[in-house]
């Protein structure tokens, strides 16, 4: 059987599809009533005909439907096509519907308003329920399916232990035992180096990407002998690479651990150790506005560009820009992108952090750290999706596997996409060592556990205001 993460696109795909199509239909049967609201006289099937084909209605019928699927987009419903409660999508559908009609009404429809308030009232109750309706209703059709398909057990979750003691094959017992709709498979266990065995069955732990590869793993649950911080998020770190979603038993969540995300998983409290703790939702607009910002931002400042590029070239030998490996979202390695601010073989006797009197900043270049203008290109890794506007500093390997030593709680960091500003920075600044990182870190661990849209965006003031002091560096 394949696991489930293969079926995501496909599940995903049919839901775009089918809210396409009610969205279409709705502003279709809209129109029809609109035809009569605007001219009760209309009596026969051409006059609606020629009614409905108006360039202006043909227009909004092509319109209306892509607006609408961005603000289900938005809304986080595309994010997980599994799993969804239909009282929980009653409520949202409602509300993404009463914005829709909102919307509408103000943009598209304000030719159509009367002097008669109650008919206006009617006119947005009727596109309300219209569009409500119809959505939810297509949107039913697809999750009753999902659900018919998990009660016959036609799919599964697939999911291996990363630990073969007793107390992972009763937390094992458990899952498999579970009376929830949506049943996750256990298909085998990982030994722990240090730990007991239960049973001799278990794969070696250096072996777990390919098993994972080949038998469609959906999940990896943890669940070390010992409850204790180090192991756990030493483990997370091996993991989090594999690009497989890693669930954790709660009682194994001690002080470093204990700002992670508790939700019920699948019928069983397990916690999500790969996702941060935003809504869907809110992970799309922040996305959505990284994006939007990183356009007006590279247009805007394109002219800028261009100067500091060749300031930079005037000012030492070398390439205007540096581009240098980081570590971001589940450690996937990526290049960031920055003006140069220091002579080209700055780094020549291996990797250096920097400080307040390094003699390897060039003249310029001093400048540019002082005021963050080097930072500016960093708005293409935005672009790509390297990067967000607001996240955790991405470090490089190097550094990174210093601190992972010092503070291993440094691991969840990497739930979320590294900023270009960050709490650890608006407070702390830079760091000329691996001990001021350490420090800065715990801002960045008290972000992830808060991040908001509105946080967002009071760190991103609070760095205005750190550039117009010059007190980037």
């Amino acid at each position: 059987m394949k696991g489930m993460t293969a079926s995501i696109r496909s599940e995903r795909t049919k839901l775009v599809l089918t809210d396409w199509v009610t969205a279409n239909l709705s502003v279709f049967v809209f129109n029809i009533f609109r035809c009569f609201m605007a001219n009760p006289l209309h009596d026969s099937i051409s006059d609606v005909a020629n009614y409905i084909m108006q360039p202006k209605l043909c227009m909004e019928q092509f319109l209306i439907p892509l607006i609408l699927l961005f603000l289900y987009w938005i809304s986080g419903f595309y994010n997980n096509p599994f799993g969804k409660s239909r009282f929980y999508e009653l409520l949202n559908t409602a509300l993404i519907s009463a914005i829709s009609t909102i919307l509408i009404h103000l943009s598209l429809l304000t030719n159509d308003q009367m002097n008669d308030i109650e008919a206006n009232l009617v006119q947005i109750v009727l596109i309300f329920l219209i569009f409500f309706s119809l959505t939810f209703s297509g949107r039913l059709f697809v999750i009753n399916r999902q659900i018919r398909h998990f009660k016959k057990k036609e799919w599964k979750y697939r999911a291996v232990v990363v630990g073969n003691s007793s107390k992972a094959h009763a937390l094992a017992r458990q899952i498999s035992g579970s009376k929830a709709i949506i049943t996750t498979e256990i298909i085998g266990f990982f030994h722990i180096p240090g730990e007991d065995d239960s049973d001799n069955s278990a794969w070696n732990l250096e072996d777990i990407a390919r098993i994972c590869s080949d038998r469609n793993i959906d999940h990896i649950i943890i669940s070390p002998e010992k409850s204790d911080d180090n192991t756990v998020l030493n483990l997370v770190y091996q993991l989090f690479p594999l690009g497989i979603p890693l669930k954790l038993s709660p009682d194994t969540i001690n002080f470093m651990t204990s700002s992670i995300h508790l939700k019920d998983i699948y019928g069983q409290p397990l916690v999500d150790l790969t996702h941060s703790r935003m809504s869907e939702g809110s992970k799309n607009m922040k996305r959505t506005i990284d994006v939007v910002a990183s356009a007006i931002v590279l247009v805007l400042l394109s002219p800028l560009f261009l100067l500091v590029a060749l300031w930079v070239r005037l000012d030492s030998p070398g390439p205007a820009f540096y581009t240098q490996q980081r570590i971001g979202l589940r450690q996937k390695p990526f290049n960031i992108i920055k003006f140069r601010t220091m002579r080209t073989d700055a780094e020549a006797d291996g990797p250096q952090l920097s400080n307040d009197d390094d003699p390897r900043v060039t003249r310029y270049g001093r400048f540019l750290r002082k005021y963050r203008i080097d930072e500016i290109p960093q708005f293409f890794n935005v672009l790509k999706g390297d990067m967000s506007l607001v996240g955790p500093r991405p470090e490089r390997e190097f550094f990174l596997r210093q601190i992972i030593r010092k503070a291993p709680y440094y691991t969840l960091l990497y739930q979320t996409r590294p900023g270009i500003t960050s709490w650890g920075m608006v407070k702390y600044g830079y760091a000329s060592h691996v001990d001021e990182m350490v420090e800065r870190s715990k801002y960045d661990l008290l972000y992830i556990s808060n991040m908001s849209i509105l946080v967002d965006f009071k760190i991103m003031l609070y760095t205005v205001l750190t550039i117009l002091k010059g007190k980037g560096k």
